[in-house]
C-alpha cells in the first residue's frame, strides 16, 4: 500500500492548485482523477480561452447559506495574486468586459501553468482512477479500482454536478454525507432558460438575435448584460447571471432597450417623422426581427407614429422597458457553468477548509455551497480556497 501526506480528489482547478501549493510546501502529494485528461473543465471554459478570474472579485459577488464563508480565503489569496503566478509563466491575457480575465491564446496554458506547478511540488497524478472507497481509522484509506493508498490528509476537490460529460458526479457530496457533513440542495447555476410552448414558438424566429438588457428576478437581483435568443428559450450573460438567482415558478423581467428611453424617443421621431411606421422606427433602435415578432405577437401595434394614440404608446414602453417572462425551467446541469448549493460551510473552517468534526478532511472549489457570478469568480474560489487549504496541510 502506497503512503502519502496528502491525496487530492480532483485533478480540476481547486484539486490541482492545492496540490501543487502542498506539494511545494514539503508535502508528498497524490492527485487521483477519474477523467482521462487533468482539468477538463478548464479546457471547456471561457469558449477555449480560459475566463480564469475577474478584476472585481469581491465577497459579494458569491452566493451561499453563509456569505461571510468566502471572505476569508478570498482576502487572503487574491485575483492579483493568481494574475502575479500568470505573468511569472509568461501567459498573454486581455480583460474582455466588466473585469473578466481571458488568455490570449488558449485555455490549454492555465492546465500547463497547474501541472507545471504540480511538477514544481513533485506531485504525482494519477488519471483514470476510480475511488471505490473511503475509510477513515489513524488514516484515511481508499481503495481504488485495483489500488489502495493511504494519507493523513484528504482534500475533496471533486466538483459539482455541472457537465456530466466532462466527468461530474455526486462524488463529494456523498463522501461529505458519509462523514456526517450537511449537503445542502443542488441546482444548475448559470444556465439558460427554457420557455413554455406558445411562448417559444412565437419567439424562434429571434434565435440567434442577442440585445443590451437589464434583468431583473423577483427577490430584486438585477444584471446589465447581454440577452440571447435561442431555440431553446433565453440565455446570453444577463440570463445566466439571473438564473442563480430564479426559483421555478417565477418571472423574470426584462428592459430590452436599457440605454434609450422609448418613450422620449418614440415622441421626438413623431415631430420630426409623422408618417413614419412604428415598425419602422422601433427598428432603429431594437433588431428589426425582435420589432416584426413582437408586432406578430400584438405588443407592437401596426401604424404610423401619428396613428399611435398616448395609451398605446405607454403599454407600448411599458412593454419594452419591463417585459414580463416566466420560463418554464433551465437547460440543467447538461449545459449549466456551476452547480449551486454543495457542502454546508458551517460544518468547515473559512480560514483552512478543514471539516470541523473530522480532522484531515478538506473541501475545496466547487462542491462547496459557495457559487460566484459569470465572469471568472468561481475559478477565483477554486484558486482561494484551495491555497487557504494548502496553507493548513
Amino acid at each position: 500500500m502506497e503512503k502519502f501526506d496528502v491525496i487530492v480528489i480532483g485533478a480540476g482547478a481547486a484539486g490541482l492548485f492545492c496540490a501543487a501549493q502542498a506539494g511545494q510546501r514539503g508535502k508528498r502529494v497524490l492527485v487521483l482523477d477519474n477523467g482521462k485528461k487533468a482539468g477538463r473543465k478548464i479546457l471547456m471554459s471561457g469558449g477555449g480561452r480560459c475566463n480564469f478570474t475577474n478584476l472585481y472579485t469581491e465577497p459579494a459577488a458569491y452566493l451561499s447559506q453563509n456569505p461571510h464563508f468566502c471572505k476569508s480565503a478570498l482576502a487572503r489569496y487574491t485575483q492579483w495574486d493568481f494574475i502575479d503566478l500568470v505573468n511569472r509563466h509568461g501567459i498573454a491575457w486581455h480583460e474582455k468586459t466588466l473585469g473578466q480575465l481571458f488568455c490570449d491564446d488558449s485555455a490549454q496554458q492555465i492546465v500547463d501553468l497547474l501541472l507545471k506547478e504540480c511538477e514544481a511540488g513533485q506531485v504525482t497524478l494519477r488519471l483514470r482512477s476510480e475511488v471505490v472507497k473511503v475509510t477513515r481509522e489513524e488514516h484515511y484509506t481508499l481503495e481504488l479500482n485495483g489500488s489502495v493508498v493511504q494519507a493523513e490528509k484528504l482534500v475533496i476537490a471533486s466538483g459539482g454536478l455541472s457537465m456530466p460529460g466532462l466527468g461530474a458526479s455526486p462524488f463529494g457530496y456523498k463522501l461529505a454525507e458519509q462523514f456526517g457533513l450537511k449537503v445542502f440542495p443542488t441546482r444548475a447555476g448559470l444556465v439558460p432558460f427554457t420557455l413554455h410552448k406558445p411562448l417559444l414558438e412565437q419567439l424562434q424566429t429571434l434565435s440567434g438575435v442577442a440585445v443590451p438588457s437589464v434583468m431583473t428576478a423577483e427577490d430584486g437581483t438585477v444584471f446589465k448584460e447581454a440577452l440571447l435568443f435561442t431555440h431553446r428559450g433565453l440565455s446570453g450573460p444577463a440570463v445566466l447571471q439571473l438564473s442563480s438567482y430564479w426559483q421555478p415558478g417565477e418571472f423574470v423581467t426584462v428592459n430590452l432597450s436599457p440605454e434609450r428611453d422609448l418613450d422620449a424617443f418614440i415622441s421626438e421621431e413623431r415631430e420630426a417623422h409623422p408618417n413614419q411606421s412604428l415598425k419602422n422606427t422601433l427598428a432603429k433602435v431594437l433588431p428589426r426581427r425582435l420589432v416584426e415578432c413582437l408586432q406578430l405577437l400584438g405588443s407592437v401595434p401596426e401604424c404610423t407614429l401619428k396613428q399611435l394614440n398616448s395609451r398605446q404608446q405607454s403599454e407600448l414602453t411599458q412593454t419594452l422597458h419591463s417585459w414580463r417572462v416566466q420560463p418554464n425551467g433551465t437547460e440543467g446541469y447538461r449545459t449549466a457553468e456551476v452547480t449551486l448549493g454543495g457542502v454546508d460551510t458551517s460544518a468547515l473552517s473559512s480560514k483552512t477548509m478543514e471539516a470541523r468534526d473530522v480532522p484531515g478532511l478538506y473541501f475545496i472549489g466547487e462542491v462547496v455551497d459557495v457559487t460566484g457570478w459569470l465572469g471568472g469568480y468561481n475559478f477565483q474560489w477554486a484558486w482561494s480556497s484551495a491555497w487557504a487549504c494548502a496553507q493548513a496541510l
